[in-house]
């Protein structure tokens, strides 16, 4: 398993830097933005976070685990792990990251938005709608680079609500690789080890 997490994380490395240079180019384009349209372009992209999130987590499960045959999967156990799996890392790849590197960098306006909570009304039925998806039609590979991408440009507009200023070249590098890391790992472990920790070695 650990070979395994080992070689998705080689394997989405490049991918993540190429996403996470784009949220750079954005930033310098729009740091100066207000705060309350980051904070809705943030609840744009992070829904479809998670949306792409539980359709991926809940895919990999249903294909490993059920192969076609719907009747061999316990709906209650597709159902926490696509939820766990897509709102539980997404907040930590889009919120807590984030705001980690805005404590770091002492930016004016810090504060972690919790979307399964803050806007709860429109996070949790998406996460349902994914796994619903997932459960009828399962897919991975291009919901899961479309998910690589919206979690970095959401990670990115929930720092730049926090911004206010004008970011220094060291902050950019900083935000960079908090970016990177928001990604990175959350989003292979989301959409690939979690779901397969309840898959038996055999399937």
């Amino acid at each position: 398993m650990l070979k395994n997490i080992l070689h998705e994380l080689e394997h989405h490395a490049p991918f993540t830097i190429f996403g996470a240079l784009t949220g750079i180019v954005l930033m310098i384009f729009f740091h100066n933005l207000p705060k309350n349209i980051s904070y809705n372009i943030f609840y744009i992209l992070h829904p479809m976070h998670v949306l792409l999130s539980a359709l991926v987590t809940s895919s990999m499960f249903m294909i490993y685990k059920c192969g076609a045959q719907k009747g061999k999967c316990n709906i209650f156990v597709l159902l926490a792990i696509g939820y766990v799996g897509s709102v539980g890392i997404a907040t930590l790849s889009d919120s807590l990251i984030p705001y980690l590197g805005e404590v770091l960098l002492k930016m004016p306006h810090t504060e972690a938005h919790i979307g399964f909570i803050e806007e709860w009304w429109l996070i949790n039925p998406l996460a349902l709608l994914g796994i619903a998806i997932a459960y009828f039609w399962p897919t991975t590979k291009f919901p899961h680079y479309g998910h690589v991408l919206l979690s970095t440009w959401a990670s990115l507009f929930h720092m730049i609500m926090a911004v206010g200023q004008t970011l220094s070249l060291f902050s950019y590098i900083i935000v960079f690789i908090f970016l990177f890391l928001a990604v990175w790992v959350p989003c292979c472990v989301s959409d690939i080890v979690f779901p397969l920790l309840f898959v038996k070695k055999k399937s």
